[in-house]
Formats: C-alpha cells, sequence, structure tokens
C-alpha cells in the first residue's frame, strides 16, 4: 500500500511541478487577436470572399454585355479537284488556295430592357453577397467567442482539479502519519488513496479537455498546430460589462438585430434580384431590334491580270451575216502575258462593306422563353418565402437567447449558492474529522460535493457569459470580452 502511494504521488509531482515554461515566454491571444487573425486566415470565410468576387466579376460581364460586339476573323483554304474558279466563276478542275479577313460589329438598340434588369439583378446579387460576408464575419465572431471562453472555461477546471488533487495529497500525507502513529485505522488511509485516484483522473481529463478546446481554436482560426497557443485570460471575467437582462425585452432584440442583421438584408437584395431577373426574362418574349455592320476582303491565287505589251492575233471567226451566209464575221483577237494579281491590289480590290437592322421576333423556341419566365415566378416565391423563414428564425433565435441569458443567470446564482454552502458545510467537517467525530467516507463525500460545486459555479459563469454576448451579439451584430 505505501509503494503505490508513493508511485501516484511521484507521477502527480513530476505531472503538478515538471519545470514549466515561464507564461512571460508564452505566445498570448487575447479574444480581439484571435478573431483578427480568424478574420484573415479562416477557410470558410475565404469561400465567402471568393462567393463575393464571383457576383462581382457576373456583374462586370453583365455590364459589358450591354456594350456593341467587335469580332475580327480571318481564314485560308486549300481546294483542289472540281470546284468554282474564282476568276471565270465556272466549275473547273485544278488546285487553288484562297484567303479572306473580315471585321463585325453588332449592338442591341431595344430589346426591352432585358439586359438592363439582368445588370440590376446582378447589383443585388453583390450586394447580398456582401452581406453575406459580413455575415460569416459576424458569425466567426461569435464561433472564436464560444472557443475562447471554453478554453478560458477549461482552464479554470484544470486549475480546480489541481487545487483538489493537491488538497488530496496533503490529506493523504497526513493521514499516513496518523496511521503510523496509530491514531485512526489504516482503512482512512485507503479511501483517501482512491479519491487521490480519482481526484487525479478528474485532472488528466480536464487537462486533455482543454488541449482539444485549444485545438479546436487553432482549427478555426486555420492555425498551425504547433504554434503555441495561451489564452490571455481579462482582468476579472466575473466583471465583463454585460446589458441588464432585466431592462431588455427580447422584442426591442429582435428590431434591433432586423434593423443591422446581415442575413436579411441579404435575403432582401435576393428578392430584388429575383424580381429584376424576371423582368429580363418577360423582356426576352417580346421581338428585339439590333444594328449590325461589318467590312471584309479576300485573295484567291487563281485571280490572275494581263500585264506588258498588248499584241493582235489571227482574228476569229464568230458567224456569218444573216443576209449573205458566205460572208464569215470574225473577231479581231489580242494577247498579253498574264500573272496573279498581287494580295495588297486584291484586298484592295476585294473590299467590301456592309451594314443592316436586325429584328428577331421570337414565335416559338421550344417553349425555353416561356419556361424562364416561369422559373423566374418560381425563383421569386422561393426568395420571398427565404426571407420570411429567416426572419421567422431570427425571431425564434432572439427569444431563445433571451430565454437560455436568463436561464443561465439564475442558474449561476444557484451555483454561487450552493458553492458557499458546500464550502461551508466542508469547513465544519474538516473540524470535525480532524477531532475524529467524522469518518473518512462522509468527510471524503463532503469534499466531493464541494469541488462539485465548484466546477459547476465555474462552468454556470461562463455559461452565462457566453449566453448574455449571444444575446449582445444579436442586438449589435458584434461581441467584446
Amino acid at each position: 500500500m505505501n509503494k503505490k502511494s508513493l508511485a501516484i504521488a511521484s507521477i502527480l509531482a513530476l505531472l503538478l511541478f515538471g519545470n514549466p515554461q515561464p507564461v512571460a515566454a508564452q505566445d498570448n491571444w487575447s479574444y480581439q487577436r484571435a478573431l483578427d487573425y480568424a478574420l484573415t486566415h479562416n477557410l470558410t470565410l475565404q469561400q465567402s470572399v471568393f462567393q463575393k468576387r464571383l457576383a462581382e466579376l457576373t456583374l462586370k460581364q453583365n455590364q459589358m454585355a450591354r456594350l456593341p460586339t467587335l469580332n475580327a476573323g480571318a481564314g485560308g483554304e486549300y481546294r483542289f479537284g472540281r470546284n468554282i474558279s474564282f476568276e471565270s466563276n465556272t466549275y473547273v478542275t485544278a488546285a487553288n488556295f484562297s484567303s479572306g479577313v473580315n471585321l463585325n460589329t453588332s449592338a442591341d438598340l431595344f430589346g426591352w430592357f432585358s439586359k438592363q434588369n439582368t445588370v440590376a439583378a446582378s447589383r443585388y446579387q453583390v450586394y447580398a453577397y456582401n452581406s453575406l460576408l459580413e455575415k460569416a464575419r459576424n458569425d466567426m465572431g461569435v464561433n472564436v467567442a464560444n472557443a475562447f471562453l471554453q478554453i478560458l472555461l477549461a482552464n479554470e477546471q484544470v486549475k480546480i482539479s489541481k487545487s483538489q488533487v493537491d488538497l488530496s495529497m496533503a490529506q493523504l500525507d497526513n493521514t499516513k502519519k496518523l496511521v503510523a502513529a496509530g491514531s485512526v485505522p489504516e482503512s482512512n488511509q485507503a479511501d483517501l488513496e482512491a479519491q487521490l485516484a480519482r481526484d487525479s483522473s478528474t485532472l488528466v481529463t480536464a487537462q486533455n479537455q482543454s488541449v482539444i478546446n485549444v485545438l479546436q481554436m487553432k482549427a478555426l482560426l486555420n492555425l498551425d498546430f504547433a504554434v503555441p497557443f495561451i489564452v490571455e485570460l481579462p482582468e476579472n471575467i466575473e466583471r465583463i460589462p454585460v446589458l441588464n437582462l432585466w431592462e431588455t425585452a427580447p422584442e426591442m432584440v429582435f428590431s434591433a438585430a432586423l434593423a443591422a442583421y446581415p442575413q436579411y438584408r441579404a435575403d432582401s437584395m435576393f428578392v430584388k434580384a429575383a424580381n429584376k431577373s424576371l423582368a429580363s426574362a418577360k423582356g426576352a418574349l417580346y421581338p428585339s431590334l439590333s444594328l449590325s455592320a461589318g467590312i471584309n476582303t479576300s485573295y484567291a491565287n487563281t485571280i490572275k491580270e494581263g500585264f506588258g505589251p498588248i499584241t493582235a492575233g489571227t482574228p476569229q471567226a464568230i458567224g456569218y451575216l444573216k443576209n449573205d451566209p458566205t460572208s464569215i464575221v470574225e473577231q479581231p483577237t489580242f494577247s498579253q502575258d498574264r500573272r496573279i494579281v498581287p494580295f495588297g491590289d486584291q484586298l484592295s480590290n476585294n473590299f467590301g462593306q456592309n451594314i443592316g437592322l436586325n429584328l428577331n421576333i421570337p414565335l416559338f423556341n421550344g417553349w425555353r422563353s416561356r419556361g424562364a419566365v416561369e422559373r423566374a415566378k418560381i425563383d421569386v416565391q422561393d426568395k420571398q418565402l427565404a426571407l420570411d423563414i429567416n426572419r421567422q428564425k431570427l425571431r425564434q433565435d432572439v427569444y431563445t437567447a433571451h430565454a437560455n441569458a436568463i436561464g443561465a443567470f439564475q442558474k449561476y446564482q444557484a451555483a454561487i449558492t450552493t458553492e458557499r454552502a458546500s464550502q461551508k458545510a466542508y469547513d465544519f467537517a474538516t473540524k470535525r474529522f480532524n477531532v475524529g467525530l467524522m469518518n473518512t467516507v462522509e468527510y471524503i463525500t463532503t469534499q466531493t460535493n464541494l469541488f462539485k460545486a465548484q466546477i459547476d459555479k465555474v462552468s454556470a459563469l461562463y455559461d452565462y457569459i457566453f449566453k448574455i454576448k449571444l444575446l449582445e451579439f444579436y442586438r449589435d451584430q458584434r461581441i467584446t470580452l
């Protein structure tokens, strides 16, 4: 039994007093520093930033779509076998090469404001995604605050557990002396050794929970797990400024939240965007008018021209006189050397222009346009329903947060009373135990009740702080610690 007690004491001594690093050398993190880091590095927030940027790019693309289009083209082909001659415009069996260039432009003159409504819808979507990004940042403040308070709670539980272990070790040492002197039975020592083992297990659990809470915070911040993370405890956690619950009506908080809640603004913008998309879809049902223009030219290696002196040739018979069949009509012939028309000359000679108005009247296109209008109508209803659902959820969340804050405050007050009563009961029990008027089991029970009351008080305190801060968040859309 003595060897077992010595082993437990040695392990605990190494665990509790084993040359820790000085706090001054640690990397301390306040709530504000953790939040600032999360706003820059959190992966979920980066996704929200990308969604906002995509919405901005869509807006820019729709804005540029209102401008006239301008396209240039160039091509070339080699023909062989039987094809049309570029020079005589008749079918010949010969190989030839041709190329051409063109420049075309078109502009919408009137389309029932379809493109303008598309731009307006995209602009409202940008506003909506800006609000969603703001909401994501605000939610990050809540998540960091919760993780921060959980770390503080775990640290407080570790401190209380260490104090309990120290107390059990001191009691065990004193009981060993009394057992050696024959003042108390050896069973008292066994009971205290068992209590020390339970307290040590509780301490290990608390320390493990503290490590887990820090890892959760690092994951939230996207912080390297090897980086030290020591929370900076507020000067007096119990005196953090909080709103007066008894002077704060949930409906008042809801009204303030509705005015500042980014999700509600985003839903409102999505409704407006859906209405503009509906107007754009309806515009596609009507005729549209556009203007087009273009220039083009071409080159072919079969187009030739004469050059050099012209010489007369042998006349060719082309027929007879009507009144005198014996009289032959001849046509003089001339000859001249020929060459391919130079590239620049062909481009100049073949240069052409065009301009035109185009009226597009949609008659039947597989129900695409009408289907787009019906889908847009459903989308408007869906966005409006989402707005109403989120508004209702916000009201429910505010009333729930208010009820939870009141409950947490009452629980904290009850925990304070319980801790005071348990401390008083333990003080009396210690005096009775020291003079032999209480057995070990009863004394350990009293001590355990005090330990549980201390843990419950700390847990209730941090639970109350978080829930009251959550209610403040709904009112102000920010959290301060």
